[in-house]
């Protein structure tokens, strides 16, 4: 999609019938995020999330993609699982096994969270077939360590330690790369040093090849403050299925994210 120019749309699900509907507005890609902590569980971070939780829902949503498959016309997106906080980063065969759960539960390539020492690990899932999502940038699952929900790569350091992770990373097997609060001019330049590793954006401007959101967000229904990158594509629609269809054409056309909301 990306060599053919084309946007890839992906949003987060959790849930069979959520997975449906998101499959029959045309998305392609699906995220069983551990944002479900969040806007599902009702914790204030992702960290109390578990492995056996988001098996769980990877299994729920795996349902709904299986209908939409069967349904007319059939579509199945690419269905992407977190690795939760604690479940990676350990021994590299306890890693695997993490991931093959996910996996035998319905995903199609594991995401992780970081740069540098994950290197290692994305190379190892890789050999032994795990296709893997790398994140940089806003890494929710070290808020602690970040000191909180900031932009990241704001200097030309920080900007260039990041480029060489996305570099590694590529290096090392990852198939997709999303990348969270960057300068929207950093996530461009990273989508175009990057060959065979397309970009995902969140709150990274319009030069990503593709953009992610969470549900809840763009439907106006996560409780409490959202970013102010996110859009509410509900309002002025009569379905969910229609502001996700919304969503999915204003990816396409370009038309979300705009760049200058995203100076920073």
């Amino acid at each position: 999609m990306q060599q053919a120019g084309e946007r890839i749309a992906m949003v987060t699900a959790y849930d069979a019938s959520s997975a449906l509907l998101a499959a029959q507005a045309g998305i392609d890609c699906l995220l069983v995020g551990d944002s479900l902590g969040m806007v599902v569980q009702g914790h204030d971070s992702t960290l109390p999330v578990t492995l056996d939780a988001l098996r769980y829902h990877v299994d729920c949503v795996a349902r709904g993609m299986a209908r939409a498959a069967a349904s007319q016309p059939p579509t199945r997106p690419w269905l992407i699982a977190d690795l939760p906080f604690g479940s990676y980063g350990g021994s590299l065969e306890a890693t695997f096994a993490h991931a093959c759960s996910l996996m035998q539960a319905g995903a199609q390539m594991v995401k992780l969270e970081g740069g540098g020492w994950t290197v290692p690990l994305v190379e190892w899932l890789v050999a032994r077939g795990i296709p893997v999502c790398a994140h940089l940038g806003l890494t929710p699952q070290h808020v602690h360590a970040l000191g909180g929900y900031r932009l990241q790569g704001r200097t030309p350091e920080a900007a260039s330690v990041l480029m060489q992770q996305a570099r590694d990373l590529q290096q090392a097997g990852a198939g997709l790369l999303v990348l969270e609060m960057v300068p929207a001019a950093l996530a461009r330049e990273v989508t175009e040093a990057l060959t065979g590793c397309p970009t995902i954006g969140i709150g990274a401007g319009a030069g990503t090849a593709g953009q992610v959101l969470v549900l809840h967000d763009l439907l106006g229904i996560t409780p409490g403050p959202v970013p102010r990158f996110v859009r509410n594509f509900l309002s002025g629609n009569p379905s969910v299925q229609a502001a996700l269809s919304a969503y999915v054409a204003a990816v396409k056309d370009g038309t979300f994210p705009v760049d200058a909301q995203h100076a920073w």
